[in-house]
């Protein structure tokens, strides 16, 4: 695997990673994102409807918390996670965690850390999350790890030194145990970044991180709300700073288009694609144009409809979603309500409304 940076701008890297898959021909453009699944399948899409659309990213993600249950089967059926879920050409990326559903915090161990799928807690050491891994085949997998201190709470120094001790630790004894492994060969072990929001802890994980053979690393725990904005896109300048420019920086549980450009602008080349997804839950669809709107609805509201359909955008703001409840963001209409169903079914043809349930 090999990134090679065509240019460089204020920060945002442009570039190829290069010599990726079992044949070493396979690219990804920087900076790009994953496919998003839901145990090896794109929701909301038919196989069909997913081979036709243009420029699907060439990554797929595949979390261990959907797949972990089901390793056993994986690992009878010996030929890799890819030709069993009929993704045999893509390259495959396992995360550890669904960044659509968080886990609990509480159960990670110096030991072990702990994942959730359909039937409750499974928990991983180093060796069981090894011969998972080998199960799976992946071309890219994250490296266990203390994600528990993050950049959305404070965190104290002795938790963040913690988490950067523990998943260094992780770290290290996996990479052991993939010099061990044939199957594991071709595989690339990404490594995280972890020390929530402690400037000193943060830097000591991106410093010993890139000391390690890893094909490149993930920054945990950058999500938040935005009251701790500042707070975090100062520590994410500081981190990429301290990475090699030669190896992909990821970034999980960011996906808003807004903090994505943000992201971008600090250095880093790839992200989850689960927004759109939590977006299509909530019932609503993505309205914002190329030119940045910090309100794309209401702008849109006024070239199509009337004040009074804008006042009631404003009042729509917060609706619930499949589980939980989330704010709708500024780059939504909620297709549920009747004068946005109207105007979507008056706006797109019928051919572009056949998926939808309205």
């Amino acid at each position: 695997m090999k990134l090679s940076l065509t240019k460089v701008v204020n920060g945002c890297r442009l570039g190829k990673i290069k010599n990726l898959g079992k044949t070493g021909d396979r690219t990804i453009d920087v900076p790009g994102c994953l496919l998003y699944t839901k145990t090896g399948s794109a929701p909301h899409l038919t196989p069909h409807t997913l081979h036709n659309i243009h420029r699907v990213p060439a990554m797929a993600q595949l979390t261990l918390s959907s797949l972990a249950e089901h390793h056993e089967v994986l690992a009878e059926y010996k030929e890799g996670v890819g030709k069993f879920i009929g993704m045999p050409e893509s390259l495959l990326y396992c995360s550890l965690h669904d960044p659509v559903s968080p886990c609990p915090a509480g159960y990670v161990t110096n030991k072990s850390v702990s994942v959730w799928g359909v039937g409750g807690r499974v928990e991983m050491t180093v060796s069981k999350f090894m011969a998972i891994q080998q199960a799976l085949q992946p071309d890219w997998f994250q490296c266990l790890s203390d994600g528990e201190a993050s950049c959305a709470e404070a965190t104290s120094i002795k938790r963040a030194r913690k988490s950067v001790d523990r998943s260094l630790l992780f770290l290290d004894n996996c990479l052991r145990l993939q010099e061990e492994s044939e199957a594991l060969q071709r595989s690339t072990i990404i490594g995280v970044i972890e020390g929530g929001d402690v400037m000193e802890e943060r830097l000591r994980s991106a410093r010993e991180t890139a000391k390690r053979p890893v094909g490149g690393f993930l920054l945990d725990g950058f999500q938040g709300d935005p009251m701790t904005l500042e707070t975090r896109l100062h520590l994410l300048s500081s981190v990429t700073a301290e990475l090699p420019e030669d190896k992909p920086r990821l970034i999980c549980s960011v996906s808003r288009p807004d903090e994505v450009l943000e992201c971008i602008e600090r250095g880093v080349d790839l992200f989850e694609s689960f927004f759109p997804y939590q977006v299509t839950e909530r019932g609503c669809a993505l309205t914002f144009s190329f030119d940045y709107q910090p309100n794309p609805e209401e702008t849109l509201l006024q070239q199509n409809g009337t004040q009074e359909e804008i006042k009631y955008v404003h009042q729509t703001k917060k609706i619930k979603t499949t589980g939980c409840n989330q704010e709708m963001t500024s780059f939504e209409i909620n297709l549920k309500e009747k004068k946005v169903n109207k105007w979507f079914l008056l706006k797109f043809p019928l051919h572009y409304r056949l998926n939808w349930k309205l």
